[in-house]
């Protein structure tokens, strides 16, 4: 079978072919996940100007939309495209672009498509007819959690026909390593040690996470939080919270902004892994917690539930729940899974592997359906 990805998102003006696929990592991983499967993948990417480059064995297709105002235009150049190299089913990024996808489908009837979301919502109601008629020529959507789906099916938005995926929304490259290598070169300590990644606004919820941990620390005299942040919004209420509460001066330690490939080295030195999310399409530091053998303490969303799963790798609080959250980083601390159990749920249902297996399935159901109808 060959797939290929598409990704309708224009690549920024003046930005290197290279440096894109460099920066916009989902672009390759999603690509590299699904080639671990067996299956040949080609990935094409919306550009100004025409391009390939191959990676890993993989055909990065850069295609030259500018000028193509409409999107039936654009569509029959990708078309055009997908039938030289032969595509058997087609993977598109992001349920946003629904038209885009639709115009590909108006000149390969025959071809299926699979949408995959990241982190998309539902038209305004009065923009739903028309994303009604540009869904109906999926053949399946695919979500990391099936809850994820509920908005765009209750507003009756997908087709009966089209098959809905629990696909998480990618994996990473994220490894085990020594914990105590890690808080040697990291400086991170404490019994537990606890890391907090994420940004301080109020969908992470940052001050009910202070205030879980306040709550806790009575319990866990040597808990100490770590927390590394991009964005700040909440910062001077953070450090307000953290200077007036005994529990907590001296025991969070705000790192603030650091590199990717830190985070890794952060998170092999910690014990838990705390977040205060309200909603996210996946959790990508969550999936990097668990690569890493570190054992969860995380809000009781859908995307979350779906990377733990029945595994009892981690723990489930409720949002907004300071109480809750102090019970769960207690029971977390007293018994948690050991770093390899960790990973090894990790390894059988987030890896590249596991991510790849299940694309590979979702891609053959929905080419058996479109061989039933069309025989």
């Amino acid at each position: 079978m060959h797939v290929a990805q598409i990704n309708f998102l224009p690549v920024p003006a003046g930005r290197a072919h290279a440096e894109v696929l460099d920066q916009w990592h989902s672009l390759g991983d999603v690509a590299d996940a699904v080639a671990s499967s067996g299956t040949r993948v080609s990935v094409i990417q919306t550009a100004a100007r025409q391009d390939l480059i191959t990676r890993n064995g993989i055909d990065y297709h850069f295609v030259d939309v500018s000028g193509l105002d409409a999107a039936t235009s654009r569509g029959r150049r990708f078309a055009s495209l997908l039938v030289e190299i032969k595509v058997d089913v087609l993977h598109a990024h992001g349920l946003g672009f629904a038209e885009d996808a639709f115009a590909v489908s108006q000149c390969l009837p025959q071809l299926p498509i699979i949408m995959q979301d990241h982190a998309d919502r539902p038209p305004r109601w009065w923009r739903r007819p028309r994303w009604r008629r540009w869904y109906a020529a999926m053949a399946g959507v695919a979500f990391t959690a099936p809850e994820l789906a509920r908005p765009f099916t209750r507003a009756g938005l997908f087709e009966p026909h089209a098959r809905l995926f629990a696909i998480p929304e990618s994996s990473t490259r994220f490894t085990m390593g020594s914990r105590a290598h890690a808080r040697a070169q990291t400086g991170l300590h404490g019994d537990p040690c606890v890391l907090w990644v994420g940004h301080l606004n109020a969908g992470k919820d940052p001050l009910t996470v202070l205030d879980g941990v306040a709550r806790a620390a009575r319990q866990l005299p040597g808990l100490q939080l770590w927390c590394a942040f991009g964005s700040a919004p909440l910062l001077d209420e953070v450090q307000t919270r953290v200077a007036r509460d005994p529990q907590l001066s001296g025991r969070v330690h705000l790192l603030g902004k650091v590199a990717h490939g830190q985070v890794e080295t952060l998170m092999r030195a910690a014990d838990l892994f705390v977040s205060g999310s309200h909603a996210e399409s996946c959790g990508f530091v969550v999936l990097e917690a668990l690569a890493c053998g570190v054992t969860p303490v995380v809000t009781d969303i859908p995307s979350f539930r779906a990377l733990i799963g029945g595994s009892r790798v981690g723990h489930l609080w409720p949002c907004g729940d300071a109480t809750r959250l102090a019970e769960a980083l207690v029971d977390a601390a007293a018994s948690r899974p050991s770093p390899a159990h960790v990973r090894a749920h990790f390894d059988a249902a987030l890896s590249f592997a596991a991510v790849g297996r299940q694309w590979a399935d979702a891609y053959a159901q929905v080419q058996d359906d479109r061989q039933r109808r069309t025989s």
